[in-house]
């Protein structure tokens, strides 16, 4: 399949995942592809990620287990679009289905949202639960502002590897490409942690991450930086690029400072910081730390209705493209 067929398939699924989302009741009833993955990667983890085996040893048996997963994705990738091409149109629409499923638009909004509604009607407390559902830190520690930011920043960074990263791999590649992305991805937050556990056999799966998270995670800056424009106006424009090329690298991911930036700039609020996880307070410097230190309920709202518009951009992006290649 070439490329402007990518294109069209990948505009009907941002469409259909912006409509439809991720709907509980199929997943009730079927196991979600991830899931799928998840598992293979388990199974690599049980039987290669020995503890008594030395550090280097597991670093190279985490190589060749994320190498293994990686290739069994790309054949996955390739035997399911060659089964769809059979089928013509009818094909086409099942794979803009199946793309579908792998992005998050309308899920991660919705997550998002249930913090800004809970703290409406619940108050804090109903507000720590709920953000408890989408970030790692300690829900206990936040206070109201704390919980704004986090669900802000968890909204600008999955915007880059739930929505961007997806899209772009799956346009340039096709189903091997976004099968591998969403196979690394998830390795990465499996493996990829900086334990005692997975140190050496998840460095590969976190190092490969943020290679093919690198473009995304620029692109959402653009896309972000449109939803301002959209939203907010010329003003909010200048400050998302300006805050993001000057703070988007005081993160201590190379890739999810770039979008909470552009997102902090967007609502010229400070994000990142000193933050609690496991109980472990983990210092990094204030992204945007000209702007307000308070942010509220409706900074979340804002945050969501720019999320919105830079999905929107990227659809009418790759819409585009598919134009000028036809």
């Amino acid at each position: 399949m070439i490329i402007d067929e990518h294109l069209l398939i990948l505009v009907l699924a941002l469409l259909l995942d912006r409509i439809m989302g991720d709907p509980d009741w199929l997943w009730q009833r079927l196991p979600h592809p991830v899931v799928l993955f998840g598992k293979a990667i388990s199974f690599f983890d049980r039987h290669f990620n020995v503890r008594d085996l030395p550090g280097m040893a597991r670093r190279r048996n985490g190589v060749m287990s994320i190498i293994a997963l990686l290739f069994g994705a790309v054949i996955a990738g390739s035997a399911v679009h060659g089964l769809l091409a059979f089928f013509g149109w009818f094909g086409i629409l099942v794979e803009a289905g199946l793309v579908a499923i792998f992005l998050a638009q309308k899920s991660l909004a919705d997550h998002v949202g249930e913090v800004s509604k809970a703290l409406r009607s619940e108050g804090l407390d109903g507000g720590r639960r709920a953000v408890s559902r989408i970030v790692g830190r300690d829900p206990e520690t936040l206070d109201e502002p704390g919980v704004c930011r986090a669900a802000i920043e968890s909204l600008a960074e999955n915007f880059s590897d739930g929505v961007v990263a997806p899209a772009l791999w799956y346009a340039v590649f096709g189903l091997p490409g976004l099968f591998v992305y969403k196979m690394l991805n998830t390795a990465d937050s499996m493996i990829g942690h900086k334990s005692e556990t997975y140190i050496d056999f998840g460095w590969a799966a976190a190092r490969l991450d943020d290679v093919a998270n690198w473009p995304a995670a620029r692109l959402s800056i653009l896309l972000i930086a449109a939803g301002a424009l959209a939203k907010k106006g010329l003003s909010a424009l200048g400050n998302t690029i300006r805050v993001a090329v000057r703070d988007g690298g005081l993160h201590r991911s190379p890739n999810s400072g770039r979008p909470e930036a552009a997102m902090a700039g967007a609502l010229d609020i400070q994000l990142a910081g000193p933050r609690v996880y496991g109980g472990e307070v983990v210092r990094e410097p204030m992204i945007n730390g000209s702007g307000r230190d308070i942010a509220t309920v409706n900074d979340v709202d804002s945050g969501i209705s720019i999320f919105y518009s830079a999905c929107t951009m990227l659809t009418l992006v790759a819409f585009a493209a598919f134009l000028l290649l036809l």
